[in-house]
């Protein structure tokens, strides 16, 4: 993945001149956190793709919930997925750890199982990150998993195991390359920008060629180029020609089909399809002394926000170099997916929800219904301030049990609940309403009585 666009910028311009001068000799992720769209020029020709997006975004915006997974040659050396580049790392000394990366067999299809545990509809992994290496066996280089440690295609592997568990599959791929020795001389130099845009174009060409049908294109990080650099409109009207159903991310300085913010949650407006990807810690590759862990009640209110406001959430395993997962991932995602097997219908194909405001809950909506997801039980009772529509009934969602309520202009209260949470780690309440629910605090605190204050 690639930094923060902040962080990034500062970086490459500090590093930037040398890598050009190292770019002969082969020199050398966490994406920007909130990439802005990719404005269209005035009177341009529509992009490849644009005529068909909503048909094709139709099973990805259902979706709402995928597993991504940063897996590479920096796993062996489980400093995160930047090592080569932070640590400052030649190629000569770097591409001899492609050798020692041993991934089990099995990996992928464990990989597999946990997403679907966990309730993802999809997965994307990826097939070349900033490192250059391949997972995949291509011709066009031999610094791929066929020729190198694992000895065998991981891609195909980790393809065929999504389809096994009905899971819809995406590719990563990073534009950006520190092993190439045109990846950072291809700024300045036309001939190197030529060879390293067919090279690039190549490989995606493979991608799309080798393994079937393909749901997802996830590209990251265009430096040094920009669109007219890359080609993009040529390379998208390859991507689309070979795959047709394809839905294709806003990272090769197109529009896209969806916008990608970084480690927080920014909605797009407008109708505009958008995905929150997001660490399980704060590493995307593997780093072995990184224990900041979310917890399973944080990813369910990450994936409770984005589903509020019509979006997905993308969330990232990073593998051990033998492609295991660490241990708190795997407890934190089959907890949340425990929970999803309850409260699904609470997330997925639901409606943008207005209501929002609460210190120990969120919200989602589906039609007139409004589930409340309570993340910190108060016990005995909760309220919602400011609802502008009527409740005609509530209940609890684990248990099916009616709950007591009464309304007036400024609040709903919900009592009689048990002292204890009835769900983990969040205990949801399904409240039906006479019309779209709406909340308006503003209304009261205008107009509540507050002893003449």
């Amino acid at each position: 993945m690639d930094r923060s666009s902040f962080t990034r910028r500062k970086l490459l311009k500090g590093t930037g001149a040398a890598m050009l001068t190292m770019a002969a000799s082969g020199a050398p992720g966490v994406m920007p956190i909130a990439p802005a769209q990719t404005p269209k020029p005035e009177n341009s020709e529509p992009e490849p793709g644009e005529q068909t997006r909503a048909q094709r975004l139709a099973w990805w915006r259902a979706a709402r919930f995928g597993m991504f997974i940063h897996f590479g040659v920096y796993s062996t050396i489980g400093r995160h997925e930047w090592v080569m580049e932070d640590e400052a790392i030649p190629v000569a000394e770097y591409a001899p750890h492609a050798t020692t990366f041993h991934p089990h067999a099995g990996s992928p299809r464990a990989w597999a199982r946990l997403a679907k545990q966990a309730g993802m509809k999809y997965m994307v992994l990826t097939t070349k990150h900033h490192e250059g290496f391949c997972n995949f066996d291509t011709k066009h280089t031999e610094y791929n998993a066929a020729k190198q440690g694992p000895g065998r295609d991981v891609v195909r592997e980790y393809v065929e195991a999504a389809r096994a568990e009905g899971l819809r599959v995406g590719f990563y791929y990073s534009l950006m390359d520190w092993h190439h020795p045109d990846g950072a001389k291809c700024a300045t130099d036309e001939e190197a920008r030529q060879r390293f845009v067919e090279y690039t174009h190549g490989l995606i060409r493979e991608l799309l060629t080798n393994y079937g049908k393909i749901d997802v294109l996830w590209y990251d990080v265009a430096w040094p180029l920009d669109a007219k650099g890359w080609e993009s409109i040529r390379m998208n009207q390859m991507v689309f020609e070979l795959q047709p159903e394809i839905v294709v991310n806003n990272r090769n300085k197109l529009t896209g089909d969806f916008s990608t913010p970084e480690q927080r949650i920014v909605a797009e407006t407008g109708g505009r399809a958008w995905e929150s990807c997001m660490t399980m810690n704060d590493s995307w590759g593997y780093q072995a002394a990184d224990d900041n862990w979310k917890n399973s009640r944080t990813i369910l209110r990450n994936l409770i926000t984005c589903a509020r406001d019509d979006g997905n959430y993308l969330l990232n395993i990073g593998p051990k170099p033998d492609g295991s997962i660490p241990e708190p991932s795997v407890r934190a995602l089959r907890e949340a997916g425990e929970w999803l097997q309850t409260n699904s219908h609470t997330i997925y194909e639901t409606d943008i929800c207005q209501v929002r405001r609460s210190n120990y809950a969120s919200f989602t909506r589906k039609g007139n219904t409004l589930f409340m997801h309570v993340h910190f039980w108060p016990g005995e009772y909760v309220a919602i301030s400011g609802l502008r529509v009527k409740v005609t009934a509530a209940k609890l969602i684990k248990t099916g049990e009616p709950v007591t309520f009464a309304q007036d202009d400024f609040r709903v209260r919900f009592t009689g609940l048990p002292v204890e949470a009835p769900d983990y780690p969040l205990t949801t309440i399904a409240i039906e309403c006479d019309a779209e629910p709406h909340q308006d605090t503003d209304y009261v605190r205008i107009n509540k009585p507050r002893m003449g204050v």
